[in-house]
């Protein structure tokens, strides 16, 4: 009973039962929903789940990024063109060096994707961690500048390319699973061990608490706000990568497209708040498998994608609203108790002797 109700108060228990009861609602529809085959073409295993777990390959990456960032209490609405930008890099590498080595040419092509998101994250942790900007501000605006680097990087043009080893990130297989997948899990065990087997995630958890009390504590925030949103930028760099191996092609209007609300919806389901403070990478994960879960839903079903953004908008405003207190006292009808300084339930503090407590001279001395 007690694992019982500790996994009903964890939040991403529910994106669990979430996902649960879309798969149930798909398969009622289609009884063969989570049947797997065999592609007799190319001998790798195909069915609808390999499909969710290969769409949220890129989702993870920018969630994982979105949660550190959130956790120190900012914001990063620039992920989805760091995505795009990370697709242009690679395409038009993959493109110019068409007859090179494959393999050398994919190296090149995610070396430069990663190195320019690295750069731009660089200018986004420099400006919130040194100037003070503002995160959301910030990133806003490299969230435009981001997307317009793109166009420049292409031309304005979609771009496409030929790289055997590249296609095979997305739409290879390792152990019958989505390489990409593989990859993305494998990057969240690495970065979960680097949180949480040295200090750096408890860092990052007390600058969102209270960047102050932390300062006195002796942990510079800047340094960990600079690089939390460097590794946002290179995980959404590499979210871009998986999404444009999938068709070798990168659409700068569209490779990246809202992804940055995906990725903090994943976040605010897997039970970060968006307040900072703790995090959880599992959680994130799941609600990153939650969001390609209902993507994947919405085109089976029939429903129009136009109306998905305005879906999940919603969503998230009714998460939020829950993870204020003053809603959920209105909703469960509760009254904030002022607080005291003193243990007195009464009312507030009062001097001793008001009190009625008998005060010795030698106290007044």
């Amino acid at each position: 009973m007690n694992r019982l109700k500790i996994a009903l108060r964890t939040p991403w228990f529910w994106a669990i039962v979430g996902i649960a009861l879309l798969l149930t609602i798909n398969t009622l529809k289609d009884p063969t929903y989570l049947a797997l085959s065999v592609n007799p073409t190319t001998g790798l295993l195909t069915g609808n789940l390999l499909d969710i777990l290969r769409i949220s390959a890129p989702i993870i990456m920018i969630a994982l990024g979105m949660t550190f960032v959130i956790a120190t209490g900012g914001i990063d609405l620039s992920v989805g063109s760091m995505m795009a930008v990370g697709g242009a890099v690679a395409m038009e590498t993959l493109s110019s060096l068409d007859g090179a080595a494959p393999v050398g040419a994919m190296l090149t092509a995610i070396g430069l994707a990663l190195a320019l998101a690295i750069v731009l994250g660089a200018i986004n942790g420099f400006l919130v961690s040194v100037i003070g900007l503002q995160p959301f501000i910030t990133t806003l605006i490299m969230m435009l500048a981001a997307r317009g680097i793109a166009r420049v990087i292409t031309g304005g043009q979609n771009t496409n390319a030929t790289n055997e080893p590249f296609r095979l990130l997305a739409n290879g297989q390792i152990f019958g699973l989505p390489t990409s997948f593989v990859l993305a899990i494998a990057i969240v065990v690495l970065v979960a061990l680097v949180m949480r087997r040295t200090a750096l995630g408890l860092m990052i958890e007390s600058i969102g608490i209270n960047p102050h009390a932390s300062r006195l504590a002796g942990i510079r925030p800047r340094p960990i706000l600079f690089g939390v949103y460097v590794l946002a930028a290179a995980l959404a760099a590499v979210g871009g990568l998986f999404s444009v191996s999938e068709v070798m092609t990168v659409s700068v209007g569209g490779t990246g497209n809202l992804m940055e609300l995906d990725a903090i919806l994943a976040v605010v389901i897997g039970g970060t708040s968006l307040a900072g403070g703790k995090f959880s990478i599992v959680g994130s994960t799941v609600g990153a498998l939650l969001i390609a879960t209902l993507n994947k839903t919405v085109l089976f079903l029939g429903i129009p994608a136009a109306a998905t953004p305005a879906f999940k908008a919603v969503v998230i405003i009714v998460l939020v609203l829950l993870q204020s207190e003053r809603v959920r006292s209105w909703v469960l009808g509760r009254k904030r108790t002022p607080r005291t300084p003193t243990g007195d339930p009464g009312g507030p503090t009062r001097p001793a002797a008001q009190q009625g407590t008998p005060v010795s001279k030698e106290a007044v001395a």
